[in-house]
């Protein structure tokens, strides 16, 4: 199937201008000018969508998903649903990492690594994380480093949770043991070899992760931290984690915009800082003596709900906010082909109305799952 993307302008995400984006199959095969009338020409099924007045984007990456729920720190009837392809689709993720969370025992790691495999199929590129709150922490083999090696679509560790009462409460040796399995995993394996990790409102903040730097023979770019826009302290903490070469994570919600530009305005190293949705992930509140008073659960449409935000009511310009969804994201995973409207590159592109930057069409591996704001691909067993 060829499909030609006519008239949009292109953000790659840098703006690139006016341009046609020529997908052959999967892959991005050229961006420029294309001849429409020698592809209807060669004799196969094509497709032309005209994108005139439209953004052309790189598909969004979320490193942060509970593919089969998460939750349940109120009981058993808290526990969250799992995702279905359309919530993703709807917004505008075309590249999904799923992983465990506070529940290591209701839930499995085979079936998270089932359910990313569901999703492939019907349409999604997916990867996912070994690992959960704990520590020692879950996994299919008797390894993180053997996860990483043994199974195509674990490409790290995760939710690996400090500054928080419900982790595992490692000591310094205990983390670096699995952050050193994930990266020797990685490299044995050709992946990232990342461990991403849960912080919570503790008031040691990244003080582990620092100590790791300082302490052991590990590379600052292998660690991966989220939530880090609990308080102003925290967001200071991951500045100076993320300027040693580290990676964090926004998760996203109504002061997203303003916590980018405070992180930009006080010197954090904007290529590696990322925003995620924690989608399907609960979202419980505690009070002070640690007791939960109540519970959300998080959705995937924040994420493009709250960069579109960030474009309109924080007048970020909309090629500084794309790489925290994009290009940044890939880099940290180490998805090559992904992250960048370039040639040889997946062909996962999102077209924005230019004047509402509303969600018009997307496409996941050259294939059209929303086009005119309907969806055209579903899960199995979504009505």
């Amino acid at each position: 199937m060829i499909t030609l993307i006519k008239n949009a302008e292109v953000y790659a995400p840098e703006p690139l201008g006016r341009a046609s984006i020529l997908f052959v199959g999967q892959r991005i095969a050229k961006i420029g000018e294309v001849d429409e009338e020698a592809i209807k020409g060669i004799g196969i099924d094509y497709k032309i969508v005209d994108a005139e007045g439209a953004y052309a984007v790189p598909g969004f990456i979320d490193p942060h998903v509970h593919l089969i729920g998460g939750g349940g720190e109120g009981g058993f009837a808290t526990r969250t649903p799992e995702i279905q392809l359309s919530d993703m689709i709807q917004s505008g993720i075309t590249t999904v990492v799923g992983l465990l969370g506070t529940d290591g025992t209701t839930r499995h790691m085979t079936s998270l690594l089932a359910k990313a495999r569901g999703l492939e199929e019907e349409g999604m590129t997916t990867f996912i994380y070994t690992g959960n709150y704990a520590v020692p922490t879950t996994t299919i083999s008797s390894s993180v480093k053997e996860d990483i090696i043994l199974f195509d679509k674990i490409i790290g560790a995760a939710e690996i949770a400090i500054s928080d009462s419900r982790s595992g409460q490692p000591s310094i040796h205990e983390l670096a043991k699995i952050v050193g399995e994930a990266r020797v995993g990685g490299m044995l394996s050709g992946k990232a070899g990342v461990t991403h990790f849960h912080t919570g409102p503790g008031k040691e903040y990244l003080a582990l992760l620092h100590q790791l730097l300082e302490d052991y023979e590990l590379p600052a770019s292998n660690l991966y931290a989220t939530h880090i826009t609990r308080s102003q302290e925290l967001v200071d903490d991951a500045i100076r984690l993320a300027n040693k070469g580290a990676y964090v994570d926004i998760t996203a919600d109504e002061e997203t915009g303003k916590w980018v530009i405070y992180y930009k305005e006080n010197g954090g190293d904007m290529q590696h800082l990322t925003i995620s949705s924690d989608g399907n992930g609960s979202l419980p509140k505690f009070d002070e003596s640690g007791k939960m008073v109540g519970f959300g659960v998080a959705s995937t449409q924040t994420l493009f709900q709250q960069v579109i935000a960030a474009v309109k009511n924080q007048n970020i310009a909309l090629q500084e906010i794309l790489p925290l969804v994009t290009s940044n994201t890939a880099d940290a995973l180490k998805l090559s082909k992904k992250g960048s409207i370039q040639e040889d590159k997946d062909a996962d592109v999102l077209l924005l109305n230019k004047e509402t930057l509303a969600l018009e069409h997307v496409f996941a591996k050259g294939r059209h799952m929303l086009e005119n704001k309907e969806l055209l691909v579903k899960g199995t067993f979504e009505k």
